[in-house]
């Protein structure tokens, strides 16, 4: 074995203590950064295994229309086609349909599947899912037939063969023609079930509107491009829209070039398939897989300053005892020792401990992946370590901590010179050793001081977005699915529910806040010459709404009234929210008019306005919104559901009450249910996310600080014993000498808390921008920061002062 590790190997014999600091740190520095490495590793390689991927592009539309802004993946279904045909840069498209939850039946088995996708037949050949049974060719050709993953296939029939057995969706049969292996899970396009979407009416009826966006595409080009070729080729898509929207829009009511010439936008673009996962969080879209290259930047910086702390530790530490060296360095020169040899032979210590933190990190790893797994919502496996970027950051992580943290100390060690060694003129107290050593403990500190903030601001965003006035109430209400399967039983079914002890109000609509059926059109102001609107066009987001809507979520009328089913004349009725009124800048909103200028061109009158409640998220700003009575008519949709608002403490016995009385309706339907406050939460899971991953490792932080400042306390006092032992013979009390030693520290904490406040004020501040009403960053999260990290430090220091202060000074003296 080279000298240089058996001398390291002694020395970490000999210090065990502050071996084990070191070791400690530098273990969970790296663990950290593994967990890190896997999570990078696991967002960056979506899709990356599509043969053809760097030829595959998402559609994407921007809209600026009726006082609102999208950028949506959701595309009106003749796109596709129409640009095969116009531009011959693009090879083939595909698309896919999301119908929402489907009712799906093999002999007596019954489910609602949320997860089917009706897809154009050459799916399958355009991307490289691994087919187990099947031609992907051929699978989807018949409108009637289907494709199931593994997990499907066992679900319906067990261990049988899923190939040529038929399951009933939506009571139409359809054969299995295909099973495909599970989808990767790096892979954005997450789905269970495919169908034709030749099978489907909804796209079949609106095949010819440019404005229905229901559909996503993807088109393949003939060849990679450039940003330059990329716009060049987008440049050409307004003259496609143009040329044949016309129709469309002016089906609705739109003449298309006035449209555009008043400013409004119906853009096309072309989004890289590996963009779609990562690269595009501002845009609206159905798949549940998106994330953010944000965290990526955010959890990356946290796994480097994590191990910066460790190697500090290291640093630290090794200078603080630098006077245990000295005579070391001092008499290895005056044998012949090169001032080379000393520092390889430091930066071997250093590398060593790396290496024995690597091994342990690792042997963490396999223990720790389930719980991370549990608090990311991911399926990380301790095997992904064999992936390059894994493998590169455990060959790496070593040599590079132990370079990092082992630098300093071996430049500052070897270069002590024997005679001011033997003089004894290294003590170590010299003023930029000191001043070193203090502006690593004040990084150390002001980095954790920094996570701990940002962690109370991101935890009381999400607690604001979750149990803020969401202008309705959430809690209580158990929502019923599948609502369409009633057909003409609906009020039957109400009827009864109303009748349970349980259940104070029971309400029929096509959705609720944070559901996804929210339907969208456009609206023509219909103007009085005393109150005419500001704006002549008008995007509006609708439920359709029986009369007992407004009073279950509890909604609040700022004027006008409710519908009212007596009345007999609510089906050319509509109540909107302020956001409606504010834009359209109505000062007598009730008794006003909007018309919608396709099919029938109906016009509407106002009888109520909402006081703004939130349809969305709280990142999202409050549209303009409106109700209409369901016996408007308005537009059709597949799905409706019922809201009930129960009593609170009885969500388990209506439940059962709720599923004996579908069966009775409706025994060959799906029963599907959720909670309206679980389904509002599920709302900010990249929020949530972002919040554990803070938490964790802002806890880790702060415990690899924390040890650093122990190692350094105990060099203190071991350093001071004589010192303090006199002071104690001259009467100096136990709590005069804590205080002594733990002064300086607390110090450095305090300046640790200036320096990162500021800092995390901004980076929060550009976080919270994300949301469309943000919370104050208010001075007690600096207070409660500042106040926790220092009595931490308080804590970690006092232990090892009160030690020190209680020892007998005869003993400190005799040593000495």
């Amino acid at each position: 074995m080279n000298v240089n590790w058996k001398i390291a190997f002694r020395k970490f014999r000999k210090n065990k203590f502050y071996s084990l600091i070191n070791l400690s740190g530098l273990t969970l520095g790296i663990l950290m950064c593994l967990l890190i490495v896997l999570f990078l590793q696991h967002e960056s390689s979506y899709d990356q295994f599509h043969k053809d991927g760097d030829r595959i592009y998402q559609v994407a539309l921007t809209s600026s229309f009726g006082g609102s802004e999208f950028y949506t993946s959701n595309t009106p279904p003749p796109v596709g086609e129409t640009m095969v045909s116009e531009f011959p840069e693009i090879e083939s498209y595909t698309r896919h349909h999301m119908p929402g939850d489907v009712a799906m039946r093999y002999e007596d088995q019954l489910f609602t599947e949320s997860n089917v996708w009706m897809v154009d037949s050459n799916f399958l050949e355009f991307f490289s899912f691994t087919l187990l049974e099947g031609n992907p060719k051929t699978c989807l050709n018949d409108k009637n037939s289907m494709v199931l993953t593994a997990s499907m296939a066992k679900k319906y029939f067990g261990g049988e063969t899923a190939l040529g057995k038929t399951l009933m969706m939506e009571d139409q049969p359809f054969k299995v023609t295909a099973v495909l292996e599970d989808l990767p899970r790096e892979s954005s396009l997450q789905f269970e079930i495919l169908a034709p979407i030749a099978a489907s009416g909804a796209v079949n009826r609106f095949s010819w509107s440019w404005v229905w966006l229901q559909v996503d595409h993807y088109v393949r080009l003939h060849k990679p491009m450039d940003a330059a070729g990329l716009a060049s080729l987008e440049s050409k898509f307004p003259g496609m829209v143009l040329q044949h929207a016309v129709k469309a829009f002016r089906r609705v009511g739109y003449d298309l070039e006035n449209f555009f010439a008043e400013g409004n936008r119906w853009e096309l673009s072309l989004v890289p398939l590996a963009d779609v996962h990562l690269n595009t969080p501002e845009m609206n879209s159905r798949l549940t897989t998106k994330g953010n290259i944000r965290d990526l930047y955010v959890f990356g910086t946290i796994g480097l300053f994590i191990l910066l702390l460790a190697c500090i530790n290291f640093i630290n530490l090794s200078t603080a005892r630098s006077m245990q060296r000295a005579k070391e360095v001092g008499l290895r020169k005056v044998l012949g020792s090169m001032r080379s040899t000393l520092i390889r032979q430091f930066l071997s210590e250093a590398i060593l401990y790396s290496l024995l933190a690597t091994l342990t990190a690792l042997a963490l790893l396999q223990v720790s992946l389930p719980a991370f797994n549990y608090l990311m919502n991911l399926e990380l496996v301790f095997s992904d370590v064999l992936y390059p970027w894994s493998l590169t950051a455990i060959i790496l992580l070593p040599l590079l901590a132990g370079t990092l943290a082992g630098s300093y100390p071996a430049f500052y060690l070897s270069k002590f010179q024997p005679v001011a060694v033997l003089k004894g003129s290294i003590g170590g107290r010299r003023r930029g050793e000191q001043w070193i050593r203090s502006s690593l403990v004040v990084f150390q500190f002001a980095i954790s001081v920094g996570l701990v903030i940002c962690t109370l601001v991101v935890v009381q965003q999400i607690q604001f977005s979750i149990n803020g006035d969401l202008g309705m109430d959430k809690d209580n209400i158990l929502v019923i699915r599948n609502a369409q399967y009633l057909g003409d039983k609906k009020k039957s079914f109400k009827g009864e529910m109303e009748n349970m002890s349980e259940v104070r109000q029971v309400s029929l609509s096509t959705d609720v806040p944070a559901g996804n059926n929210v339907f969208g059109d456009f609206y023509v102001p219909q103007t009085k010459e005393e109150n005419a609107a500001v704006i002549d066009d008008l995007t509006l987001f609708s439920y359709l709404v029986d009369e007992d809507f407004i009073p279950t979520l509890n909604i609040e009328l700022a004027e006008g009234r409710n519908f009212d089913e007596a009345r007999g004349l609510d089906s050319l009725a509509v109540i909107v929210n302020e956001a409606t009124v504010r834009l359209l800048g109505w000062e007598n909103p009730i008794g006003q008019r909007l018309m919608y200028p396709g099919g029938r061109r109906e016009s509407y009158e106002v009888v109520g306005v909402m006081k703004d409640f939130h349809v969305q998220s709280l990142r999202e700003s409050i549209n303009p919104f409106a109700l209409f009575h369901e016996s408007s008519n308005s537009y059709t949709l597949d799905h409706s559901l019922l809201a009930v608002k129960i009593a609170a403490g009885e969500s388990r016995q209506v439940l059962d009450k709720v599923k004996a009385l579908w069966t009775r309706f409706v025994p060959d339907a799906p029963f599907g249910y959720s909670f309206f406050d679980e389904d509002l939460n599920s709302l900010y899971q990249s929020e949530r996310r972002l919040s554990t991953m803070l938490s964790y490792f802002t806890g880790i932080s702060i415990f690899i600080a924390c040890l650093g400042l122990l190692g350094l306390i105990v060099f203190t006092t071991e350093r001071r014993t004589k010192e303090i032992g006199i002071r104690k013979v001259l009467g100096a009390s136990v709590v005069s000498i804590v205080g002594l030693l733990s002064r300086d520290f607390l110090k450095l904490v305090l300046l640790s808390l200036l320096i990162a406040s500021p800092i995390a004020w901004y980076v929060m501040k550009d976080w919270l921008e994300d949301f469309a009403y943000p919370i104050e960053i208010s001075w007690w999260i600096f207070a409660l920061a500042g106040g926790a990290a220092l009595l931490i430090a308080l804590l970690t220091v006092s232990w090892q002062s009160m030690k020190a202060a209680l020892a007998n000074p005869i003993d400190a003296l005799r040593n000495e």
